[in-house]
């Protein structure tokens, strides 16, 4: 059409002769059909390499040091008793990929906590903890040069002052005490994801999402979440965690410091019982007294533990601040212990929080004691003797008995504050029109009468 050609319909019928050939030209082949990469196809080569062993005496030094690799195969084996599971095939190739993960990072401590389902592809969850010394910390951004920047422009301030941010919990305490690596398929990259704020938490709790799969999707909810999927992925995370992670009472018991009471609740460091010898199933199943949580508890303000944001450093008061009238000090939130038991926990419209079972009545010799979350939808816990291990298959979305509804927006800022110097007045009646006119009237007599005995004076004077 820019050039405009004088054999214009000749050219047409060329193009058209070409763009035919060329979709033809793949399958017009007599020889040999071009082989078509199927998608089970590529799943196995991205799952080759999972299946390759180093040889030599490295490899088999490896093998006879003691690593944090999990023993999947047995949770395998528990699982399919219970009726919940990924299957056998999976299982393994879950079990490699995890052995890739311990091969390439330094772990002390790696479980497989789950697999969460989305719409487009799923996660494969890993929960690690780093040795001592050998995590990476995260560089904070350096804002300082953008901020002397815009000091320099002097506009106009405003006199809102938004809400203390609440500070994350550091790596290895509170909701961060794990650091979580996540992954679409068995052979793909392991991809950590980032450590989880206070801010997350509380929006996670007003929002529901289902994931796509993409780490870098954004989230498009109301009240607006603060970061993409990848945020979302580790807040529901603890979430999840915080609320079904369960062991037998007395696995685990307090570490007992000196100068320490016996009776205090913020106690949040625990190590197995060498002394337990095992619960029962058939009291495991019958009681959740024999259950307990042994993970922290998130408070509403989406940390474990309370932080006072009303403080204020001494560095950072000003004799200014202190005339003004200081705010009541905000009671702390307290939430249940460490190693409460599950008997405690508190039902959503009349719906048991847990359900347990035994998972075989023919065999008891052989059976587990199976526990589900009704709050959870996908949350499972298992316990035979001395063993017992937490797993999570599912969604990622909390139980509603009700439908969700999203919250209310806030109400709107007043536009200037209420006081007298611009509060606008009630018209008068026609009685104080009146009484004002009458006081005027009398008020100008007597300044009338006031000049005229001040002229008097003054003729007196002059004579």
């Amino acid at each position: 059409m820019e050039e405009r050609p004088e054999n214009v319909v000749d050219v047409i019928e060329d193009l058209s002769r070409e763009v035919k050939r060329a979709g033809l030209q793949n399958t017009q082949s007599t020889l040999r059909d071009i082989h078509v990469t199927t998608p089970p196809q590529v799943t196995a080569e991205q799952q080759k390499v999972l299946f390759s062993h180093k040889g030599g005496e490295d490899g088999t030094q490896e093998e006879q040091m003691e690593s944090p690799l999990p023993n999947v195969a047995e949770l395998a084996f528990y699982l399919e008793q219970a009726g919940v599971g990924l299957g056998r095939e999976e299982t393994y190739r879950v079990f490699l990929a995890l052995k890739q993960l311990v091969d390439t990072q330094p772990l002390q401590h790696c479980r497989f906590w789950g697999k969460i389902l989305g719409t487009e592809n799923s996660y494969l969850v890993a929960e690690v903890e780093f040795r001592e010394g050998e995590e990476d910390e995260e560089d904070a951004l350096d804002e300082a040069g953008e901020d002397e920047e815009r000091e320099i422009i002097s506009f106009p301030k405003s006199t809102y002052k938004p809400p203390p941010v609440v500070p994350k919990e550091n790596n290895g305490t509170g909701a961060n005490k794990f650091t979580y690596f996540v992954c679409r398929e068995p052979g793909l990259p392991w991809v950590r994801l980032p450590p989880v704020t206070p801010a997350q938490v509380t929006v996670a709790r007003k929002i529901r999402k289902f994931f796509t799969g993409r780490l870098d999707a954004p989230i498009v909810s109301y009240p607006p979440f603060p970061g993409n999927e990848a945020n979302y992925l580790r807040a529901q995370i603890a979430r999840i965690s915080a609320s079904t992670q369960a062991s037998p009472l007395g696995f685990y018991q307090f570490v007992e410091e000196e100068g320490e009471e016996e009776e205090d609740s913020s106690r949040i460091s625990f190590e197995e019982n060498p002394d337990f010898e095992g619960i029962p199933v058939s009291e495991l199943a019958n009681s959740l007294s024999n259950w307990v949580h042994h993970v922290q508890y998130i408070l509403p303000q989406g940390r474990c533990t309370w932080i006072n944001l009303a403080e204020k450093p001494e560095e950072e008061e000003d004799p200014e601040e202190e005339k003004e009238e200081e705010p009541d000090e905000p009671e702390p939130e307290v939430g249940p212990p460490l190693l409460t038991p599950l008997s405690e926990d508190a039902e959503i419209n009349n719906t048991p929080p847990w359900s347990c079972k035994v998972s075989s009545s023919i065999i008891s010799k052989f059976a587990i004691a199976v526990l589900c979350s009704n709050l959870w939808p996908g949350a499972y816990a298992f316990a035979c003797g001395k063993t017992f291990e937490n797993i999570y298959i599912g969604w990622g979305s909390k139980f509603l008995a009700e439908g969700y509804n999203p919250p209310v927006p806030p109400p709107p800022q007043s536009e200037y504050p209420s006081g007298p110097d611009i509060t606008e007045a009630a018209d008068p009646s026609l009685e104080e029109e009146q009484a004002l006119k009458a006081a005027l009237e009398e008020q100008r007599e007597s300044q009338e009468e006031m000049e005229d005995a001040e002229g008097d004076e003054d003729e007196e004077d002059d004579d």
